[in-house]
């Protein structure tokens, strides 16, 4: 079945959802355009700042996306490698990756077949976690090209077309759901690794996702709880490279990097107390962090904001830290932008725009030494969560080799002190 039309809703509270608009499929097929419907124009909200709430149909404004805060809606590479494989649509078109996606989608919005009531696609209920080993081997069946039976088709159709390159599903757990990430032949154990980064992350003042090990026949899995669920509700999400997209100019390149995020956060964050304050400061040692455990995997897709109060000017708060691991590639670049030096995977290049976060110079500085500090304790941390020997040994060869290991030994706080205010003169009338 091809879909040259489908429906938008919001599912904050999914037992009743608000329709937001059609969908229709443009640009010969390559994007995906929104209208908002007339009830949404006067009591919805901005799905994302550059589909504002103006009777028009909003054109896609890069090539091969659906319109804004839409074309986080649909699959990445795995799921849309799901989909091809297990729902073999007659057209693969951004169309139909939102459709065969299903209703468990990141973040709050669904697609439907019609305007007047929400019906997705139907959907099986989600493995729960006494069945990761069965639908562990359908993940390993698919990612071979190899055929699986009606049982083993129906176990990935209830959440394997979730977004994400690497293989994935999502999966039930005490009543709430968690994406579920496989061993995917990767010469170390990434799954145990990921969760060794995410709470080590964590006591640098990180905020993540809670992660916990999945063990199964000969290989571990990494369970990761949604941030985007709070019980029954949904909480509305955009990647940061979605909301970077949308402040820009049309037809200049966005500026997908941290000390943009920051600012946009400071733009747009929530205005209540400190919190987008806080946000911007956390990004900074988020920053520093994928630095010095050689993740430049940090691409737009791995950092999110969460849509907390729409109808304010203040609604976006930075979603927990997820996808937090070394690449172990040693390749000495990020794939957002840094500072000054654009993606170096340097300190310096850290601190040379630390303002825009919100940091004096000497602010930074103490923060880079506290996460120094937790980084040169990642050896023993990773061994304590079960990372073998030699994985810690090919892991070290990155995070403990040239040049991490000497940016984390020659960082002082001291080169960096706070100005000190000038002593104020005695005028011609002072004493």
């Amino acid at each position: 079945m091809k879909h040259d039309a489908l429906h938008l809703w919001l599912l904050t509270n999914p037992t009743s959802p608000r329709y937001v608009g059609p969908l229709r499929l443009v640009e010969a097929g390559k994007g995906v355009s929104l209208q908002y419907d007339r009830e949404w124009l006067s009591q919805g909200f901005p799905l994302s700042e550059d589909l504002p709430l103006v009777d028009i149909e909003h054109l896609p404004r890069w090539k091969g996306l659906a319109a804004g805060a839409v074309d986080d809606a649909r699959p990445d590479r795995w799921g849309e490698r799901v989909i091809q494989y297990i729902d073999k649509p007659a057209r693969l078109s951004i169309m139909e990756y939102l459709y065969y996606a299903g209703d468990d989608r990141f973040g709050a919005l669904g697609v439907s077949t019609s305007a007047d009531a929400y019906t997705p696609r139907a959907k099986n209920p989600l493995p729960r976690l006494a069945q990761a080993q069965a639908l562990s081997e359908v993940v390993h069946k698919v990612s071979a090209k190899e055929p699986v039976n009606h049982i083993e088709r129906t176990l990935i159709a209830a959440g394997g077309s979730f977004g994400g390159a690497k293989p994935k599903a999502l999966i039930e757990i005490d009543g709430e759901q968690w994406v579920i990430k496989f061993f995917n032949n990767e010469p170390i154990d990434v799954p145990l690794i990921e969760h060794a980064s995410m709470t080590l992350a964590e006591k640098a003042g990180i905020t993540v996702a809670p992660t916990r090990v999945v063990p199964l026949a000969g290989e571990n899995a990494l369970a990761v709880r949604r941030y985007d669920r709070s019980g029954a509700s949904r909480i509305h999400c955009i990647s940061a490279g979605t909301a970077l997209r949308a402040e820009t100019i049309g037809g200049q390149e966005p500026l997908l990097g941290y000390p943009s995020l920051a600012q946009l956060l400071r733009r747009t964050g929530v205005a209540d107390g400190d919190a987008n304050l806080l946000d911007m400061q956390e990004l900074f040692r988020r920053m520093v962090f994928n630095i010095l455990i050689d993740n430049t995997d940090d691409h737009e897709k791995n950092h999110a904001l969460m849509v907390v109060a729409p109808r304010q000017q203040g609604k976006y708060r930075l979603a927990p830290a997820y996808d937090v691991l070394p690449t172990n590639s040693g390749q000495g670049s990020q794939e957002f932008i840094v500072g000054t030096d654009q993606r170096d995977s340097t300190l310096v290049n850290a601190m040379s725009q630390c303002a825009l976060f919100g940091y004096t110079a000497a602010q930074a500085a103490e923060q880079v030494v506290r996460v120094i500090d937790v980084v040169n304790g990642w050896r023993e941390h990773f061994a304590a969560c079960g990372v073998t020997g030699s994985d810690l040994a090919s892991l070290g060869e990155r995070i403990d080799g040239e040049p991490l290991l000497a940016q984390r030994q020659g960082f002082k706080a001291a080169d960096h002190p706070a100005p000190t205010r000038p002593t104020r003169g005695k005028g011609a009338f002072g004493r």
